[in-house]
């Protein structure tokens, strides 16, 4: 498991249709992020952080939820 993993998997998330448009635009600035220069203990809480806002969107479908959450379990075993 790495980073490509996790930008790979938010990239497959930022395509899917059924992903809102806030969701999409807030999952293309967690791929920015992830791509930056940073530390990557930053990065990966920065990003944690935001996923966790993301899922507690209600109007983001259940499945979209669990894949976020599943990405977020993916960030936490790289920290």
């Amino acid at each position: 498991m790495d980073l490509q993993d996790v930008i790979d998997e938010l990239n497959d998330l930022e395509e899917d249709s059924s992903v809102p448009k806030n969701v999409k635009a807030c999952l293309s600035q967690l791929i920015v992020e992830l791509k930056g220069d940073k530390d990557l203990s930053l990065k990966v809480n920065k990003c944690l952080s935001q996923l966790d806002d993301i899922g507690e969107d209600v109007n983001i479908p259940p499945f979209v939820r669990t894949r976020i959450f599943s990405v977020a379990s993916m960030l936490e075993a790289i920290n």
